[in-house]
């Protein structure tokens, strides 16, 4: 896929270029603050198409704070769901509850620990490009243990269990040999978390507005 990565560490910015160049993607713009990411998909855009993925620190120049978070939100404003992966050091719930609100998906939040597991990360840049949403499962078990009096108290454990793996962008199959149990049991689950969080079936994107409601809850 063609990605444009946001990184002011040059090191991990070249590290990062590599990885996913081995992983068989083409990376066709890097930045290293915020106006940057930003000019460089508009380039993009203008010559030969938007990015299949942005991939951007949250912190980054010019004030290092959220800028790269803030210039993804642009992105997505101006171009339409461009999907982002959004890389942080550490967790951050106001970060991401920023990014997931008032998405139908095709966007990701992950630690930047996670980059080492190579499994994982691949995976959450496929989901993300996809359309999906990924949450990192550190955040996800942070969340877990702040639920009280929430819609998501109404999940059983093995519920809980389940959207938590949605959360972290894992697809039915993946959640079943997860649990050790049968690709029906999980469907099950998943149609007793849709009912329970008044997700009705003519609800567009209900795998992705029950991972916002986790996270919202």
């Amino acid at each position: 896929m063609r990605i444009i990565l946001a990184e002011d560490s040059s090191l991990l910015r070249e590290s990062l270029t590599s990885l996913l160049e081995k992983m068989g993607h083409d990376v066709i713009a890097t930045a290293v603050d915020a106006p940057g990411l930003v000019s460089a998909v508009e380039a993009a855009d203008c010559d030969g198409g938007l990015p299949d993925l942005v991939v951007t620190d949250v912190r980054m120049p010019p004030r290092n704070q959220d800028d790269g978070l803030q210039a993804a939100l642009e992105i997505r404003r101006v171009h339409g769901p461009v999907p982002v992966l959004v890389l942080s050091q550490y967790v951050a719930d106001a970060y991401a509850a920023q990014l997931l609100s008032g998405s139908d998906g095709a966007v990701g939040y992950l630690l930047k620990d996670r980059i080492g597991r190579i499994a994982d990360f691949s995976r959450a840049l496929e989901t993300v490009a996809s359309g999906g949403t990924v949450i990192d499962p550190e955040m996800v078990a942070h969340l877990i243990a702040k639920k009280t009096g929430s819609p998501i108290a109404s999940l059983t454990p093995r519920e809980r269990e389940v959207l938590a793996l949605m959360a972290e962008g894992l697809a039915n199959q993946a959640i079943a040999q997860k649990l050790v149990v049968g690709d029906a049991a999980v469907a099950k689950h998943i149609g007793n978390i849709f009912a329970k969080l008044g997700l009705v079936p003519d609800d567009g994107h209900r795998r992705v507005k029950a991972v916002l409601l986790f996270l919202d809850g």
